[in-house]
């Protein structure tokens, strides 16, 4: 039987246990990591957690509504096994009983006949000269014609900060902007934020900002000055980060459902991962607006 827990009422111990013994382990599933993203945020539960399902929401007009953050691209059901009778039981207690803007379960939650889906790109920890090989062959060719670029793992600073912010695209809101380089100087802060550069001779041409969970990289974010395009930084960069760690940690490429950027994670041998969502049409939301529970 699943249940509604409001944040103070959370088992933490037992929360965090069920996240970190999960097959579907999650770097956004994190106290600490929801607690900066989002600040509201509640739990579904099912049986001693066995199952647990965090639900982030905003406050609007006096009501709540779920919403994933931003910033956060997966959360969903979190247990030893997957269970499709079980993400179904969730999904329906979801749907019967929260106002959702948009909820994303995550890759390894199978909800049958469910067809709602986003796509996502991975890379398994493994051997980078195999994997290499399943590199697209133009992929190959840029690679190799940005190997004058210079590579260094850098640490954040007011230069990098101004760089990031002048070269990060993607937002339009000046709002999420300014979220985005506090929410960079809160992983920095809590030793959770990688950063690897590009240099061509002394200027710095490229960036890649990391997360790092200890088993896992993702990509937060990639930013390219404009003037160096020429210089397949971007593509020298993934392939040195690969080059350096896929043998001992993933690569979460954190996205792939605008075309451009799919064919660009894909190249790398990235595999599809798809996972559900529930983002029901603005009028399926207003004609729900009192759903059974507040």
């Amino acid at each position: 039987m699943i249940k509604r827990l409001k944040y103070k009422e959370i088992d933490f111990k037992k929360y965090e246990n069920c996240i970190d013994t999960s097959v579907q382990k999650n770097f956004y599933a994190h106290r600490e990591i929801l607690d900066f993203l989002s600040g509201n945020w509640e739990i579904l539960v099912y049986g001693d957690y066995e199952f647990v399902m965090p639900v982030p929401f905003v406050k609007k007009f006096g009501l709540r509504f779920v919403h994933i953050p931003l910033f956060c691209q997966q959360l969903g059901v979190f247990g030893k096994k997957d269970c499709p009778e079980i993400n179904l039981e969730f999904l329906t207690f979801l749907q019967n009983n929260f106002r959702t803007v948009i909820y994303a379960f995550n890759c390894k939650n199978t909800i049958r006949n469910y067809a709602v889906t986003k796509k996502n790109y991975f890379l398994g920890k493994g051997d980078y000269a195999l994997n290499r090989k399943n590199y697209f062959k133009g992929r190959k060719s840029t690679v190799k014609s940005a190997q004058h670029l210079i590579f260094k793992e850098l640490q954040l600073d007011s230069e990098l900060l101004a760089f990031i912010e002048k070269h990060f695209k993607g937002l339009d809101k000046s709002a999420d902007r300014n979220k985005f380089l506090t929410y960079v100087t809160y992983l920095n802060q809590e030793e959770k934020l990688r950063i690897f550069g590009s240099f061509k001779e002394v200027k710095l041409t490229n960036l890649a900002l990391i997360t790092d969970s200890g088993s896992s990289f993702s990509l937060l974010g990639l930013m390219n000055d404009d003037e160096f395009m020429k210089e397949n930084g971007s593509s020298f960069l993934i392939d040195r980060i690969l080059k350096e760690y896929l043998h001992e940690r993933s690569f979460d490429f954190m996205g792939g459902n605008i075309r451009g950027i799919e064919v660009f994670f894909k190249s790398f041998g990235a595999q599809l991962q798809e996972y559900p969502i529930v983002q029901p049409s603005k009028l399926k939301i207003f004609t729900n607006i009192f759903p059974n529970q507040q």
